[in-house]
């Protein structure tokens, strides 16, 4: 019998008749506030921070509520099935954890805590290049749960080679390439406190673990700490990257590929052109470019522009299940959800990704049936009208 996610309102009520009620919030959108109040302004600023003034992040999230949902009534939605299939994988909903960096600056468990979240509820986990736990480790973390890795593209091309080597040996089964970070952002929250975590050797143990990275450092990370920072500095991100580079990795990786950061529909043709399998539409939740596209604005021209050949995901301001249902109705196969994930973590250890995720899925569950709708399939953009801007 196919799981109802919706289930998880009954699992409450039922704990409520011994007292118990849930840890964390079940409205997702109040953990950024509780983040604030328990972890100290650098790691918090870090996740929740943006670009500027923040006006991309607030963009992100006014798009999405400005489309309202318009439900329609006696369907059958009695048996409802979230699954999908995305890149070739069967998913149990159309949801997977989004590549979320230095994860121990928010809880001591950092990625592993995340990656066995995911591998509980069975949804996939995106592994950051900037993790602060070698990939391996969160390999071995999550048994046989489905994970993809998030490359953040070296300017060293043997280091990158490395790690998608690492990264096929350890499992993954799908990569995706951060297009948007050649460089980072101007970003008030981390200069206010000067807190940049790669400077203090943390986010970099992928890198601190690779032989192709090691082999640059005259001694050893342990013996001259600054130098191996430096060295990763040096080569994290490379603004001279353009689209023949991608034929590198088509070359080097032979699983799917995803290209992270579209928001023009030439992208999305250009993604095509290039040998790509899929795009995640996304502006690095505001975290890039102050002043952009709301993601969710670009959305529909990007799906448009892809047409059947590239799997397009969505990320950036996703934080409820209604959000999600939007996000399919304007054409996204599956979402990526980031900062509410980190707070559950940084809130509640791996039980707090585990209750993000069930929390979602429950009220995505819930909102599809309440609109008419028995899985993703028949959602679209006729179960949206759009308010004026």
């Amino acid at each position: 019998m196919t799981k109802h996610w919706a289930d998880f309102q009954y699992e409450i009520y039922l704990n409520g008749m011994t007292g118990a009620v849930p840890r964390l919030p079940t409205d997702l959108t109040r953990l950024e506030e509780l983040t604030e109040q328990r972890l100290g302004p650098g790691p918090v600023g870090y996740v929740a921070g943006s670009a500027g003034n923040g006006s991309t992040a607030r963009a992100n999230r006014a798009a999405l509520e400005r489309r309202r949902i318009v439900p329609r009534m006696l369907r059958d939605v009695h048996e409802r099935d979230l699954s999908v299939e995305v890149l070739g994988r069967p998913l149990p909903a159309p949801l997977a954890l989004a590549p979320v960096g230095v994860l121990s600056i928010m809880h001591p468990d950092a990625e592993p805590a995340a990656a066995r979240a995911a591998a509980a509820q069975g949804v996939p986990y995106i592994l950051s290049s900037a993790s602060s736990t070698p990939m391996e480790q969160v390999a071995e973390a999550m048994g046989d749960g489905e994970r993809w890795f998030q490359l953040y593209w070296a300017k060293d091309r043997e280091v990158t080679k490395s790690f998608l080597d690492r990264a096929k040996a350890s499992g993954f089964t799908a990569l995706f390439v951060t297009l948007d970070t050649p460089l980072l952002a101007w970003r008030p929250r981390d200069l206010d406190q000067a807190y940049l975590p790669f400077l203090h050797g943390v986010g970099t143990a992928n890198y601190f673990s690779d032989p192709a990275f090691l082999a640059g450092l005259a001694k050893p990370v342990h013996e001259d700490p600054n130098a191996a920072v430096m060295h990763f500095v040096g080569m994290f991100a490379d603004p001279a990257k353009t689209w023949p580079d991608l034929e590198f990795l088509r070359e080097s990786w032979d699983g799917p590929i995803v290209l992270k950061g579209v928001l023009h529909p030439d992208d999305a043709r250009r993604a095509v052109n290039a040998g790509m399998d899929g795009v995640v539409v996304s502006n690095h939740g505001g975290r890039q470019v102050a002043g952009a596209v709301a993601a969710a604005d670009a959305l529909p021209r990007v799906v448009e522009a892809a047409g059947d050949r590239l799997t397009v995901f969505f990320d950036s301001g996703i934080r409820t299940g209604d959000d999600i249902f939007k996000a399919l109705a304007l054409g996204a196969e599956a979402v990526l959800v980031g900062r509410p994930y980190a707070y559950g973590l940084g809130l509640d250890g791996q039980a707090g990704v585990e209750h993000v995720i069930r929390c979602l899925l429950a009220e995505l569950d819930l909102t599809l049936a309440l609109s008419g709708h028995s899985g993703p399939a028949s959602v679209g953009a006729e179960d949206l009208e759009e308010e004026p801007a």
